[in-house]
């Protein structure tokens, strides 16, 4: 892949990978753009490695996918709770809490589970395509889905009762 057609491809793809990765974030906007930076550098140093370009928005939101968890499994809060109230916000704030209940039931979910949901219902993936992309079978994606979708109507029909 030439260097040409990799900056189309991002090009092409960035919309959707960022909307993928601020969902699958929670609404972090900053984790998100961090993890989509840190993925296309990994991506176009291994481009070579890619043999069909028209795979590359699967090949981009798998890698997406992936720093994401590991960065999951290495991240640690920061911030004792006590501490988060004296955080000052941005002025754009207030536009972040459209979707606070989504967020805030997805981030309740398992991260395979949310990765299932989101590919699926934002992205428009099959479920052989998001195997692919989680490096599953097509039943444990289904499963996913089912028990994503069963956790994330429980968590919403929990929030909209208080």
């Amino acid at each position: 892949m030439t260097r040409e057609q990799f900056i189309s491809q991002v090009e092409f793809t960035q919309k959707a990978f960022r909307r993928f990765l601020v969902a699958l974030c929670c609404g972090d906007n900053m984790l998100a753009d961090d993890i989509a930076q840190e993925s296309y550098i990994k991506a176009y140093l291994s481009c070579d490695s890619l043999s069909d370009p028209e795979k590359f928005r699967s090949w981009i939101f798998k890698i997406g996918y992936h720093t994401f968890l590991n960065h999951k499994s290495s991240s640690k809060l920061t911030v004792a709770i006590d501490d988060a109230k004296e955080i000052k916000a941005h002025e754009s704030s207030d536009s972040g809490f459209v979707y606070q209940d989504l967020y805030e039931a997805l981030s309740r979910i398992p991260p395979k589970e949310r990765t299932s949901l989101l590919l699926f219902y934002m992205q428009g993936y099959s479920i052989k395509e998001i195997a692919e992309i989680e490096g599953a079978s097509q039943d444990a994606v289904k499963q996913h889905l089912s028990r994503g979708r069963k956790n994330l109507r429980n968590f919403l029909s929990h929030n909209n009762s208080l």
